[in-house]
């Protein structure tokens, strides 16, 4: 591909140049209709690309609000991740590690294996699947991960799934109380944990954490892995990554696993309550990983992947560990702040290894934004044909931005909706075929049959919002339930609509092309005298004024207009509070109308968010209510709480 070309603009939308469309994967708009044609046959043709123990008898099962997807199909996943590979390209590089601190990136090579080809990474999780067995670990069995990004995460879940055992990955940063609720849901009999890891230039103690978490729990034997070198406490129950795999045979027969035998649980934090434990299966989401993948990343053999996204999170396991490996290519996995010990260092990891697909979420573009462009032109960063976007909406402005000055004006720019829920990306615009347009994140990916409907169930018309919801035959990769709690599965995605629809719980509305906008979350819509206004939709008119890089709006109640919003906002400059309020009203009245006045303005110097940079909303909304604030120890950047607060009052 011509790298200089750059992307064909049309009545406000991008196309793939010529040069790009040509060595696309998919570059025909044919396969939306062979999708639609039979849904059914489609994935089943799709199905075949993967190694089967033994061919399913039915495709698809319908039994509302349950389903099933290659059914009596046998498949071990690690198998299409890893074993097809060896004959081809067992020396291909599959997962390059780079540590935080500087100067253990500088010196890690090889040696090291932080740098792992196929065939090492086959051996490295085939000794570690061999020591779960040893210590009592069996199929259906429940081990919990609580790991930072480091190799050993993407080995512990490739080790569980060779095995049969199921992974529940909690994020690093979840404090002791969120891991001992998800150990005690599942009665995980063993946790991967470690010493500790680095953030910021400090040493988090993870063991720690994970000690307390254990209290009143299953949990029978504890695995530590080495990597801070921290003085850690270990218990009779606790043993050492590396002892355990010193003496373990580099062979290990993958067992066999039916198509709905549980993968995984991964635990949504949901805004209030116990977490949801969505549970995924082996045959359909491996199906829907590795063309998801493939597809929208238009992921090559020659292509280094670097998705930011941390393990915990579904982001991290469909397209940080599985989605590359089932699809032969290298990725990257990064310990650490991208913006740390520089703000450029995330373009230093780019150049450093010739990353060519970067997949990151607007949060990160726009603190990338805030530092300037000055650190991007510090690098040569030319390698990179592709972007994608994550976690959010993300806005005008930051798409633009990310487009323009990351991306040059020629990498397609692939937005992307998906949940934790549905195991992989569900609407985007594929990147041979676009249209790529800022703020839309696109089409229902080939084989998806989404509406916008409105709260009667009547189809919402051109440009009018409503639900977003997914028909019959649904996504492979969708969760098959709630993990013991068949009360929450069906209320929360299956009665809105009835049992036969599910209700993403996001809104959204589709545009004369048919590119869908998801303008936020059902339950972020603010009532102001009647009108119903999204939070996404006010955010996204906010962050259009050059000034401002971030902001969150949440609405509160008011006893004339029923709700109002209140906006926070970051700014670049040093403008007074006075001044910033009426810009952003200025601005909202220009984008929205009158309607959409905030109540308060608030000028503040950062957002509360989570390590993986999802706003936190509720907590902003909290300080109104009065509510608990209950566990922060999520948060990336706790203390902003109490500066919110001294502003607030």
């Amino acid at each position: 591909m011509n790298k200089r070309s750059k992307l064909e603009k049309r009545q406000g939308v991008y196309y793939p140049t010529k040069e790009f469309k040509k060595q696309a994967w998919i570059n025909n708009k044919s396969i939306y209709r062979k999708g639609a044609w039979s849904t059914k046959r489609f994935w089943d043709k799709l199905a075949r690309d993967l190694v089967w123990i033994k061919k399913w008898r039915r495709t698809f099962v319908h039994k509302p609000p349950y389903f099933k997807w290659f059914v009596d199909g046998q498949l071990n996943i690690t198998e299409s991740a890893l074993d097809r590979h060896l004959e081809k390209r067992r020396n291909k590089v599959a997962l390059i590690w780079e540590p935080e601190p500087i100067e253990e990136s500088l010196s890690v090579d090889r040696q090291g294996q932080r740098v792992f080809t196929y065939y090492e990474l086959s051996r490295e999780v085939n000794k570690f699947a061999n020591a779960l067995k040893k210590m009592g670990v069996r199929k259906g069995d429940r081990v919990g991960i609580y790991l930072p990004m480091i190799p050993e995460a993407i080995i512990s879940m490739l080790a569980c799934a060779r095995i049969g055992a199921v992974h529940v990955v909690v994020f690093s940063a979840f404090s002791s109380h969120a891991l001992k609720i998800r150990l005690q849901d599942t009665k995980a009999k063993v946790l991967i944990t470690a010493d500790g890891y680095f953030r910021r230039g400090n040493i988090i103690d993870l063991k720690k954490s994970a000690d307390a978490g254990l209290k009143q729990t299953e949990v029978e034997k504890v695995v530590v892995v080495k990597r801070a070198e921290n003085k850690v406490k270990m218990s009779k129950k606790d043993f050492w990554w590396h002892d355990l795999i010193k003496d373990q045979s580099n062979v290990c027969e993958p067992t066999a696993m039916d198509s709905e035998d549980m993968l995984f649980i991964l635990y949504t934090s949901g805004s209030t309550g116990k977490p949801k434990g969505c549970v995924h299966t082996c045959g359909g989401y491996a199906v829907q990983a590795h063309y998801t993948a493939k597809w929208i990343f238009d992921l090559k053999i020659s292509d280094v992947f670097w998705s930011t996204a941390d393990i915990g999170w579904i982001t991290g396991h469909t397209y940080s560990c599985y989605g590359p490996l089932l699809n032969g290519a290298t990725f990257v996995i990064y310990e650490g702040s991208p913006d740390y010990p520089e703000p450029d260092r995330w373009c230093k990891i780019i150049e450093k290894y010739g990353v060519s697909i970067f997949y990151t979420a607007p949060t990160a573009v726009r603190m990338f934004e805030k530092y300037g462009k000055r650190f991007i032109e510090k690098h040569n960063i030319n390698t990179l044909r592709l972007l994608g976007s994550v976690g959010e909406p993300i806005d005008e402005a930051a798409w633009n931005w990310y487009f323009k000055e990351i991306g040059n004006s020629r990498c397609p720019l692939v937005d992307t909706w998906w949940q934790t829920e549905t195991g992989g990306i569900l609407i985007t615009s594929l990147p041979g075929i676009g249209p790529f347009k800022p703020c839309f994140t696109g089409i229902p990916f080939p084989g998806m049959r989404f509406d916008v409907l409105d709260d009667k169930g009547k189809r919402c018309l051109i440009n009018k919002e409503g639900n977003l919801v997914l028909r019959s035959p649904f996504a492979p990769g969708l969760l098959r339930g709630v993990y013991k709690n068949h009360k929450k599965y069906l209320k929360t995605y299956w009665t809105d609509y009835g049992k036969k629809i599910y209700f993403t719980s996001d809104r959204a509305y589709r545009d004369e092309k048919g590119l869908i906008r998801i303008v936020g979350r059902a339950d972020d819509v603010i009532k102001v005298a009647g009108h119903r206004l999204t939070t996404g939709e006010l955010e996204s008119a906010i962050s259009l004024h050059p000034d401002i890089t971030e902001c969150a709006v949440i609405g509160i109640a008011d006893e004339i207009k029923g709700e109002v919003p209140i906006a926070f906002v970051v700014s670049k400059n040093k403008k007074g509070k006075g001044v910033i309020e009426k810009e952003v009203i200025v601005q909202l009245r220009k984008e929205i109308g009158p309607i959409a006045k905030p109540k308060q303005v608030y000028l503040v110097s950062d957002l509360p968010k989570t390590r993986s940079g999802k706003i936190m909303r509720r907590v902003l909304r909290k300080l109104f209510t009065g509510e608990d604030l209950d566990d922060l120890s999520t948060l990336a950047n706790a203390g902003i709480v109490d500066n919110s607060k001294k502003i607030i009052k």
